[in-house]
């Protein structure tokens, strides 16, 4: 039965995969570019769309300080590697997103999609690492490239008239149901549980919010959509920016509080 739980998140992948496939090409939607926020501010075109992205390069600059010792503690270790393409993705992201909301078109957009995809993997990585105790170097660096591809994919298929969405897709929805799944298999601490999965839940609501940009604009006013799922999903990255600097924060506590002589295994895990 141990066995069988353990194998559900390459099912869960394996079905998915399968699914997408005999989907067929998933287009991008017409009129993807047609934001709801129209408006210029001090010169800057869809404000609010644009400077609504300063918050994902916040968070990857607190994570990358607050975490930077992190591959020396032992509850992070395993998964450095992945939450480093994280933090990396999520700072890009802030960039590649400013950059495509100032004129949005498909050029633009590539350079928006990839730094997601990096974080999407980056954060899949990290937490498998994580809950296997597992370096994750390697598998980070297929999910990069993985990630790359994908957004290669949506963007050669769409020029030759197709434009094929199906890899991306895969990629974003595959933390949002391995994650909860990897942490419950491996009964991970309460905490991380509780934190990631509200993460995950806020970005649920982010995306719900991005497919309705000018409904969410026309029921508000203020906010639309879409600069509302940029808010949600910088808050989504930062509850899981912030669990992993409360956990590399009580491994230090508690290294300091020891009491010496010191045991050989509790100074290997203050390493």
């Amino acid at each position: 039965m141990k066995a069988l739980h353990q194998n559900l998140p390459l099912l869960v992948t394996v079905v998915l995969a399968v699914a997408a496939l005999l989907h067929g090409p998933i287009a991008q939607p017409a009129g993807y570019h047609d934001f709801a926020d129209q408006d210029a501010v001090f010169g800057i075109p869809h404000f609010a769309d644009v400077i609504s992205n300063l918050g994902f390069a916040l968070t990857a600059l607190w994570g990358w300080v607050r975490l930077a010792s992190a591959n020396r503690h032992h509850d992070l270790r395993s998964g450095w590697a992945g939450y480093r393409l994280f933090l990396i993705g999520l700072f890009l992201t802030a960039l590649g997103s400013s950059w495509y909301h100032l004129a949005p078109d498909n050029a633009r957009l590539v350079w928006d999609r990839l730094p997601i995809a990096l974080a999407c993997g980056g954060l899949l990585a990290g937490v498998r690492g994580d809950v296997l105790r597992q370096e994750s170097h390697e598998f980070a660096a297929w999910l990069a490239l993985i990630a790359i591809a994908s957004v290669g994919w949506w963007y050669f298929t769409d020029l030759s008239g197709t434009g094929d969405l199906r890899p991306y897709l895969l990629l974003q929805g595959l933390p949002i149901l391995l994650i909860p799944l990897w942490q419950w298999i491996y009964d991970m601490p309460g905490a991380d549980r509780l934190a990631f999965g509200a993460a995950l839940a806020i970005y649920v609501v982010a995306k719900f919010a991005e497919l309705n940009d000018h409904e969410i604009a026309a029921a508000f006013g203020a906010a639309t959509g879409h600069t509302l799922k940029h808010l949600l999903a910088t808050a989504a990255a930062a509850l899981i920016v912030g669990r992993l600097v409360a956990r590399v924060q009580s491994r230090v506590k508690a290294c300091a509080c020891a009491s010496p002589p010191v045991p050989p295994s509790a100074t290997n895990a203050c390493r």
